[in-house]
């Protein structure tokens, strides 16, 4: 199916990878959840995933107000995203919060810096949906607890990281580069989007935030 490329079908482009980022992230910490220690913490991400659907719902009807179904926007960034979250599946609970606090933060910054391109509206529809600093400071808190309490932790989940964040990269690239017209051009138009640098600012951020939650890059 070749990519639209009406003004209205590029914002709808991006939209839809980010619908489709909330969709699967719903499924992931909903499932996710069976692997908390106690009802708590499974609340708390039972919790986050109700945001993410809720999320979704608001994209899906931008989306819909632009003349494009979600499901169609949705549909070339399927392969990419689902072979991510099928290449990282958590072992146990570190694990789970370490790809919430990783995978969901380095996927925030790639949109973020890509919502630069839109009109004012769309790009705050988008940084209102990226995900919430009270997650990423929960997902922190509990990596801190599980090293504490054994050491040895942190070796095993700094590789699970840079595992997680060597897979973000790989599909984000394969997004950014995609022969997708209207996304493409929306990513390349003026200077407010620089692949190359975005990478470089995708793998500083990271960085910071392996060593805020005890982990070694």
């Amino acid at each position: 199916m070749s990519a639209p490329t009406t003004p209205g079908a590029a914002v709808a482009d991006l939209l839809g990878l980010v619908a489709l980022g909330e969709l699967l992230a719903f499924e992931r910490m909903a499932g996710d959840a069976r692997l908390a220690p106690d009802l708590r913490r499974r609340a708390a991400l039972g919790e986050m995933a109700a945001a993410e659907i809720a999320n979704y719902r608001r994209l899906a009807d931008r989306i819909t107000a632009l003349g494009v179904a979600p499901q169609e926007a949705m549909a070339p960034y399927v392969a990419a995203l689902q072979a991510y979250h099928d290449s990282t599946e958590p072992r146990d609970w570190a694990e789970a919060v370490t790809k919430a606090y990783v995978g969901d933060a380095i996927t925030d910054d790639f949109i973020r810096q890509i919502a630069a391109a839109l009109d004012e509206a769309d790009r705050q529809l988008v940084l209102d949906v990226l995900h919430e600093s009270r997650y990423a400071e929960f997902a922190a808190a509990e990596i801190r607890i599980a090293i504490d309490a054994d050491p040895r932790v942190a070796h095993r989940l700094s590789m699970w990281a840079r595992r997680l964040v060597g897979e973000a990269l790989s599909q984000a690239s394969r997004v950014a580069t995609a022969d997708r017209g209207a996304l493409t051009t929306l990513i390349a138009q003026g200077e407010r989007v620089n692949v190359e640098a975005l990478f470089r600012q995708l793998t500083a951020a990271h960085t910071e935030r392996m060593t805020a939650a005890g982990l070694n890059n």
